[in-house]
């Protein structure tokens, strides 16, 4: 295997070092960094930032934005963002409705929303989860029935992310009650300001509000709002959840966030036990590197290869390691989560603890580590 860049990938790699190192907002790095959250109005001028150079969407077909470029050149983008710490443009924009209105929308829908989407003038939230229909998406129970020129939306959906931000929901609705259950589902774009929408926040373990439910009553949906063909939604679903998983082993940020914690751990580095966990991590993360190369050096024409399934296991297993080493060093300042900016108690250890407990949905988003292991088990391993 040659893991060697060429001179043409290796200058791609700096053009996009130098960029996310010296154009995206200072504040916003050091933001993500230092693991503190950011803001909605820091999210959307970072993509702003992007989308201004042609960075933001280069995935997409090129009319609308997109660069062209090789999946290697993909790879190499996405590292080094985050590596720079440069937040990723927002995926449910990005890699989610984006690709899926490019593929499947009317031409209305696309130049109506692409540019919007990529620069993020126009945030997205994704209404796919409902109570009882998480990993069993087809059976999701919210309606859609047509009545004159509208559609009338009625149904809850859950743990929608950051959907509290959010101007448009793109949704899956049960258009067709009778026929199988895959075969009944369509898309909906549902403008979240119109009567009838109400979104109600969760808060999680970490004492973040970062999830929400959203319900709707009676929402009247203007009919051409709906994407591809009726009842399609489940082929488009899948394309939709595909694009999800590419890019889903954060070896940039998880590499970012281990020599972090060596800058600031100091002296605790200097007992063996933790030394050895530190190098066993490091092994991991560079294995976990190669097979992503490989990954992509095997993908063609932009599908998923089946590997990406190890890349989600190991990539969200190393981002958790990574999290109870901090929480671990931190010691008793791991409590002191609440303190104070001016706190005596060093930031990376007062925010170790919610870091941890955030950290434990990577096991659960983008398919569940036990649906990437059975994945895993079916396409690789033929058991």
């Amino acid at each position: 295997m040659q893991l060697e860049l060429s001179a043409e990938d290796a200058a791609f790699r700096d053009e996009m070092r130098a960029f996310f190192t010296t154009q995206v907002p200072e504040d916003i790095r050091e933001t993500v960094l230092a693991g503190r959250h950011l803001t909605r109005d820091q999210i959307v001028a970072s993509q702003q930032t992007l989308n201004a150079a042609g960075l933001a969407v280069p995935h997409w077909p090129e009319e609308w934005g997109g660069r062209g470029w090789t999946d290697l050149q993909r790879h190499l983008w996405h590292e080094e963002m985050q590596r720079a710490g440069v937040p990723a443009p927002l995926a449910f924009n990005a890699s989610m409705i984006g690709p899926v209105l490019a593929q499947f929308g009317s031409q209305e829908q696309k130049e109506r929303f692409l540019p919007a989407t990529a620069n993020l003038d126009i945030w997205w939230a994704q209404g796919f989860s409902e109570p009882d229909a998480g990993s069993d998406l087809a059976g999701l129970r919210t309606t859609a029935v047509r009545d004159g020129d509208d559609w009338v939306v009625n149904g809850q959906k859950t743990w929608t992310t950051l959907g509290q931000y959010g101007d448009w929901i793109f949704t899956l609705v049960r258009t067709d009650p009778d026929v199988k259950k895959q075969a009944g589902i369509s898309m909906l774009l549902i403008d979240m300001t119109l009567d009838g929408v109400e979104v109600r926040p969760i808060e999680l373990i970490d004492g973040t509000h970062e999830v929400n439910e959203v319900w709707f009553d009676d929402v009247r949906v203007p009919g051409d709002m709906l994407v591809g063909d009726l009842n399609a939604g489940w082929t488009i679903a899948k394309f939709l959840l595909g694009n999800e998983r590419v890019g889903v082993a954060p070896v940039g940020a998880t590499k970012r966030a281990l020599a972090t914690l060596k800058d600031n751990a100091g002296d605790l580095l200097d007992d063996p036990l933790t030394r050895a966990r530190v190098a066993e991590i490091e092994n991991e993360l560079l294995a976990l590197e190669l097979t992503a190369l490989r990954v992509v050096a095997h993908s063609s024409n932009g599908e998923p290869h089946p590997a990406s399934s190890v890349l989600k296991l190991k990539g969200s297993e190393l981002q958790q390691a990574v999290s109870e080493l901090a929480l671990d060093l931190a010691g008793p300042a791991a409590l002191a989560s609440g303190a104070a900016d001016d706190s005596s108690l060093p930031g990376w250890a007062r925010r170790s603890a919610p870091i941890y407990l955030n950290l434990r949905k990577a096991s659960i988003y983008g398919g569940s580590n036990e649906i990437q292991r059975q994945i895993i088990a079916r396409t690789i391993l033929g058991l």
